[in-house]
């Protein structure tokens, strides 16, 4: 019957959103738990470049000293 695919077309399923999922979770982890920053147009990597200089550590995604912030 047609039902019979069911297990089988879950399984798949599965194994095809492991990776999306894995992939976006190592961004999150590697990136000081925030999403992975995507620059699809010019002024979008032009903000990038000045939070790296701005941050002092040379990563984007470093805060500036908000424990100063009174």
């Amino acid at each position: 019957m047609w039902y019979e695919i069911l297990p089988g077309f879950a399984i798949m399923t599965v194994c095809l959103m492991i990776p999306g999922i894995a992939t976006a979770q190592i961004h999150k982890f590697t990136n000081g738990g925030k999403e992975k920053r995507v620059a699809r147009v010019p002024w979008h990597w032009y903000l990038m470049q000045r939070d790296k200089r701005v941050s002092g550590t040379g990563e984007y995604y470093d805060s500036k000293g908000l424990e100063n912030i009174h």
